[in-house]
């Protein structure tokens, strides 16, 4: 909700800029577009004027989760004014005051009548428009993201897409190492009902007002693989379309890792950009009509793959981060982002009223260490929708003082004080040997960026894991990556490492008072490994 009062008050600030200012500016029409079940998409349709009779290329913009077609009225003005053709259409189920309009359709989370829908609408517009058929694209936020890259693996016809804050895995998205993010999942059904949910999103619905968001994982996993972009990448592949992706780190519902993932599959003409912020604020002025960095190279993406514009985008490095210093760093690939890898040894904390252990440069004795778990502490991934943001907009990541930890209930580490200005970027990644008192067991580990003097940190990343059929007494490995970053860590700070049992952010499955054992041996190193530039 908060989510689409936000984009509708930039919305309305945008419509004051972009709309009629001058002869080249170009407002365009309403359309109703039939779908073949009967059902009906609320469009907003731009044609170039001064640009001759066509054809022109055409883009098709599937509208995010909650939202209608209003979304990109300012952006489909911009693009008309370059001389595309652009249909901003309304999501079936999420047209306006769709819930009581029986026209409008079902949700039916990205299903096949909702991916055919993008091909419905490039049928209308070539037949009711100027558009050329041969150069076609598909740009989308969130779930008109989603929905695109789905669209461009069934239709051929798409040439390039260009999508910000897509998912490609939803189990990867919304149960990471199956731990269901409570707070993601509650955003998405509190966002559902200003539409009208279809059959699976009503039980969706019903497990998160019951509290069991297990349950709606449960429901919707089953069905997940045919809604995920990376189970048939194979088939985009074939289809050839370029792609461009662009998300931000700190996303809540979309986490970049399993974006990364579906990246490095993808043997098209391809580019992907992260930059600070949570779901949808890199690009929410962009869509809206106003100066935006990642519309920009959006834009590019189109001018170059459509209209065979020589702009050099196409020889830009493709792997494009952005620091929460707003400097952004490029790579050829996504190999070359994880080099430059250090790996810390995890030693055992020790202390009398503050228990820490080092990130050693070299590997130390055979340990133990045990905490309490199922309580949360003062380290925090914070709160879906607002923390992302402020990262992003302020600079003003979840904070921890690592002195109110309370180390009965959490383990920390820190590292050496850097000696030199670094980033550490691309997927920090931790192995770890744990053994459970129960069969469920949720860690949540966070890598911080500490002043040492002051002990307060800032949250670089963070990742949640969970066992649900441990055996007691047995150590575990576990082995996991902490979610992508490009971060900027100055001289004379150091990392730091937590790892607790809690996190209001996720529906974690730690008992109360269990206990929990870490621990390190030459067999098995307890080790954090990150890439620093």
């Amino acid at each position: 909700m908060r989510k689409f009062a936000s984009l509708f008050t930039l919305f309305v600030l945008a419509m004051t800029m972009v709309l009629p200012t001058s002869a080249q500016t170009l407002p365009g029409s309403i359309q109703s577009i039939a779908t073949p079940d009967g059902f009906q998409l609320g469009a907003y349709v731009s044609v170039p004027t001064g640009h001759g009779n066509g054809p022109f290329p055409l883009i098709v913009m599937p509208s995010s989760w909650g939202i209608s077609y209003i979304e990109y009225v300012g952006q489909a003005n911009v693009l008309a004014n370059d001389g595309y053709i652009v249909v901003s259409y309304s999501s079936r189920g999420f047209d306006t005051f769709c819930a009581i309009n029986p026209s409008c359709g079902y949700i039916d989370i990205a299903g096949p009548l909702t991916v055919g829908d993008v091909s419905t609408v490039i049928d209308w517009a070539l037949a009711h428009t100027p558009a050329d058929p041969n150069k076609i694209g598909v740009s989308g936020i969130s779930y008109g993201a989603g929905t695109g890259l789905l669209a461009a693996e069934h239709d051929s016809r798409i040439k390039a897409v260009a999508v910000m804050s897509s998912w490609a895995n939803l189990e990867a998205s919304l149960d990471a190492n199956q731990t269901p993010s409570a707070q993601g999942i509650g955003v998405l059904s509190l966002d559902s009902y200003l539409g009208k949910p279809g059959p699976l999103m009503q039980q969706v619905n019903q497990d998160v007002l019951a509290g069991n968001f297990e349950g709606a994982v449960q429901t919707l996993l089953p069905v997940a693989a045919m809604r995920d972009p990376s189970s048939t990448v194979a088939q985009l592949n074939t289809n050839h379309p370029a792609v461009f992706l662009a998300n931000d780190f700190e996303d809540s519902l979309f986490v970049p890792s399993q974006l990364i993932n579906f990246y490095n599959q993808l043997t098209v003409p391809k580019m992907i950009m992260f930059s600070h912020g949570d779901h949808a604020t890199a690009e929410l002025l962009g869509a809206v009509g106003l100066p935006n960095e990642v519309y920009a190279a959006a834009t590019n993406w189109f001018d170059h793959y459509l209209k065979n514009v020589d702009n050099g985008i196409d020889t830009q490095p493709p792997v494009q981060l952005k620091s929460q210093t707003n400097i952004w760093s490029s790579y050829a690939n996504w190999n070359a982002v994880q080099q430059g890898a250090i790996t810390y040894h995890l030693t055992q904390p020790s202390g009398v009223l503050l228990p820490t252990g080092s990130l050693s440069s070299s590997a130390g004795n055979s340990w133990q260490y045990g905490i309490i778990g199922g309580y949360p502490t003062t380290a925090t991934s914070g709160v879906a929708m607002l923390s992302g943001a402020l990262t992003g907009y302020l600079q003003l990541p979840p904070a921890v003082e690592l002195a109110t930890i309370f180390r009965t209930n959490a383990a920390v580490w820190t590292g050496p004080v850097f000696t030199r200005t670094q980033n550490v970027i691309g997927l920090p990644s931790l192995q770890i040997t744990v053994t459970p008192s129960t069969p469920q067991l949720t860690l949540v580990a966070y890598l911080y960026s500490v002043d040492p003097w002051t002990g307060l940190g800032e949250l670089i990343s963070q990742k949640p894991y969970t066992l649900l059929n441990a055996t007691p007494g047995v150590p575990q490995i576990i082995d996991m990556n902490l979610e992508a970053t490009n971060w900027e860590i100055d001289a004379g700070r150091q990392l730091a490492l937590v790892i607790d049992t809690a996190d209001l952010r996720y529906a974690g499955v730690t008992p109360l008072n269990s206990h929990v054992t870490f621990g390190s041996s030459a067999a098995s190193p307890s080790t954090l490994t990150v890439s620093l530039h």
